[in-house]
């Protein structure tokens, strides 16, 4: 049994990493898969929360081994370091994996290129690294698409839930989703709340069959929202909100904003009947 150690960040949902790891599967049927994933700040936006950064990242992984599970890979993974010859290095004396992948965009867009990884980790490894380049605008994921969602007082309603799940039937590939829950405030009793709600929040969706991941987000929603935007690569937005008499989110206008703010269709969803999930946070 072999252990191959995959690098990655943005690109870890690529068409040809993927297709990499089957042709290695082929090979050699029993291959692990180890997943480090680097982390790493949007590249604009602001973030209050650090711990939003190892959260992002910790989206991505769990994201990925869903996809790589389903795909009938023997996968595990961790989050790394932010500096990614660090993670890679430390994933390397702790695992010992017989091969080294690293995942990075184009020269042009990559910062992992402009710092030599593969040349560095090669040499200081003594491992042969394997690079594999995807261009998100033509490497895309056929197999997923991503909706972000945001939401907070009605992330728990079985109505948001129900409405997640006739997107995932409606979409050809398999489905993810990502949930931001903003803080209620900015100090850390409100983060950890925050954390808390989404936990509950994640276990029902999972318990209605979603593939789902998320993360605390800014206490300021439309921040909340374009920090996630840099952080993901998604194909859709949910806000969800209570209905208009009684949500602050409409009355600052919050759908129109991340309209004109998003490159992807931006749904609004009204949980009518949340009171009960209000109640629950």
């Amino acid at each position: 049994m072999s252990e191959i150690l995959v690098v990655a960040n943005e690109t870890v949902g690529g068409r040809k990493l993927r297709e990499l790891l089957e042709q290695k599967a082929k090979v050699n049927p029993s291959l692990q898969v180890r997943l480090v994933i680097p982390q790493s700040r949007p590249r604009r936006g602001s973030v209050i929360y650090l711990q939003s950064v190892r959260d992002a990242a910790q989206v991505r992984l769990d994201l990925a081994l869903s996809v790589l599970e389903e795909l009938g890979f023997e996968a595990t993974g961790e989050v790394g370091d932010s500096d990614p010859f660090h993670a890679t290095m430390d994933a390397i004396a702790e695992r010992k994996p017989d091969e080294i992948v690293i995942s990075t965009l184009p020269a042009t867009a990559s910062g992992w290129l402009r710092r030599d990884l593969v040349e560095r980790v090669a040499e200081a490894s003594g491992i042969a690294v394997q690079h594999v380049i995807s261009d998100l605008d033509e490497d895309s994921d056929p197999v997923s698409d991503t909706t972000l969602v945001v939401a907070n007082q009605t992330a728990g309603s079985s109505e948001l839930t129900a409405y997640l799940k006739e997107i995932a039937a409606k979409d050809d590939g398999d489905s993810l989703f990502i949930v931001v829950v903003p803080a209620l405030g900015g100090d850390g009793k409100a983060l950890a709340e925050a954390q808390s709600h989404l936990g509950e929040v994640l276990a029902g969706m999972r318990d209605a069959g979603l593939v789902v991941s998320g993360l605390a987000g800014d206490p300021d929603p439309f921040t909340a929202t374009l920090n996630a935007l840099q952080f993901f690569r998604v194909t859709r937005v949910v806000i969800s909100t209570l209905p208009e008499t009684k949500s602050g989110w409409l009355r600052a206008d919050l759908v129109a904003r991340v309209r004109r703010y998003a490159a992807c269709p931006v749904e609004h969803f009204v949980a009518n009947g949340a009171a009960e999930a209000v109640a629950a946070s």
